[in-house]
């Protein structure tokens, strides 16, 4: 399975869990930071679908994107996950894993730009 497929499928589940846990977080949780999570999981969802589009085009640096791909997915994965967890469990199995989710999510983003600038097909 070639790695943009794989992030095509991570951008569906990210997508889908985070319509779920913003209708859940509205409905039954409404006031916590679940919907935070449920944002996180919303926003990185199409980014992912973006990396993989861009992963087959020439326009960014192949290898570099990826790295910022799997950056975003660990960084949301963290971030999302403790504060679901948190929230619907009471329990923190990972102490501080959404503050090191988040400080991934941003070092992901700068390592995609720099994939940017290292791009070998200029973008029209």
């Amino acid at each position: 399975m070639t790695v943009s497929r794989i992030f095509v499928i991570l951008a569906g589940l990210f997508g889908a869990l985070g319509v779920g846990l913003a209708a859940l977080a509205a409905h039954a949780y409404a006031g916590t930071s679940l919907a935070s999570a449920a944002t996180m999981l919303s926003l990185h969802a199409p980014a992912l679908l973006g990396i993989a589009a861009l992963s087959v085009t020439g326009h960014a640096h192949g290898p570099t994107l990826r790295l910022g791909g799997w950056g975003l997915v660990l960084g949301t994965a963290l971030f999302s996950g403790d504060i679901a967890c948190r929230v619907l469990t009471g329990l923190a199995p990972v102490p501080f894993a959404a503050p090191l989710g988040g400080s991934l999510l941003i070092v992901a983003w700068a390592v995609i730009a720099v994939a940017g600038l290292l791009g070998t097909r200029r973008i029209p």
